[in-house]
């Protein structure tokens, strides 16, 4: 697996936590009572429903392994107050004007196990995110993105 760091804000690493101890507890109480469920109906080498379950229980220890190795290499992106607003970096809000559409768009550059681009996060190793890390305000950022080249002015680090 890889050993890269993985960026997470306070609340991702807290939704993570949330989500593991929900798979570990209550996801693995529900797998284990579908098992037994699919056992009593008798003959498990025929049993659609032994499978499914055999399958969803595959399913969620592989979650819970990948969370796990995740939060084991998770950097938390700390909320620094007195931060630099003069140099675009993981964590930061990017204010831009997307200059084909002389649109605004404000995203927050996060790290890949947070990415939501319809949230607003972009992760920082996205085109987008790639790109706009260690640009300053009014500078022109020239991507290429799947869908084409997109020419963006950064108008404000928050």
């Amino acid at each position: 697996m890889s050993e890269k760091p993985v960026y997470l804000t306070r609340e991702g690493r807290a939704r993570l936590e949330a989500e593991l101890a929900d798979l570990e507890i209550d996801g693995r109480k529900q797998v284990a009572e579908r098992i037994k469920a699919a056992k009593e109906l008798g003959d498990i080498s025929e049993s659609g429903e032994y499978e499914d379950a055999k399958n969803s229980q595959a399913l969620l220890e592989g979650r819970i392994r990948d969370i796990k190795n995740t939060l084991s290499r998770a950097q938390i992106i700390e909320d620094d107050q007195n931060g630099s607003k003069n140099e675009v970096r993981v964590g930061s809000s990017v204010t831009v004007r997307i200059e084909d559409d002389d649109e605004e768009e404000t995203w927050t550059i996060v790290g890949s196990a947070e990415a939501s681009p319809r949230e607003g996060k972009v992760s920082n190793e996205s085109p987008i995110g790639a790109a706009l890390l260690g640009k300053k305000p009014r500078q022109k950022v020239t991507v290429q993105t799947p869908s084409g080249i997109m020419k963006l002015t950064i108008l404000k680090i928050n």
